[in-house]
C-alpha cells in the first residue's frame, strides 16, 4: 500500500527541539518532491517546508532558521528537525509527496506537536 506516516510528535517545552520523521512505503522514494504542511484547528493547513529530490530546500517565513526539512532517499524518509519551539508552532504536522511529471499528491495522516509549559 501507498503510503507515507508521519512520527516523532510530542509534548515540548518552549525553546526545545524535536525532530519529527516521514517514512514512505511502495513509493520511489527519489522521485517526489517532499513537503511538511501544518494545520492548527480551524485554519488551513499551511506550507512550512520542501525538499526536492536532490534535497533544494524552501521554507516559510516564520520557520526559516529554526527548521531544517532532510531527506534520505535509499531509507525513503524525510525529516524535520524543529529547533527553539514556540507555543505557535503548536500544530498536526503532515508530510506530502508530490511526483515528479504527473501525478497525484500522497498525504500522510499527520503527527501531533504541542508547545507548552
Amino acid at each position: 500500500q501507498v503510503q507515507l506516516v508521519e512520527s516523532g510528535g510530542d509534548l515540548v517545552q518552549p525553546g526545545g527541539s524535536l525532530t519529527l520523521t516521514c517514512t514512505s512505503s511502495r513509493i520511489i522514494f527519489s522521485h517526489y518532491t517532499m513537503y511538511w504542511y501544518r494545520q492548527t484547528p480551524g485554519t488551513q493547513r499551511e506550507e512550512i517546508a520542501s525538499i526536492t529530490s536532490s534535497s533544494n530546500t524552501k521554507y516559510e517565513d516564520s520557520v526559516k532558521g529554526r527548521f531544517i526539512i532532510s531527506r534520505d532517499n535509499p531509507k525513503g524518509t524525510m525529516y524535520l528537525q524543529m529547533n527553539n519551539l514556540y507555543p505557535n508552532d503548536t500544530a498536526r504536522y503532515y508530510c506530502k509527496g508530490m511526483p515528479l511529471g504527473t501525478g497525484l499528491p500522497i498525504w500522510g495522516k499527520g503527527t501531533l506537536v504541542a508547545v507548552s509549559s
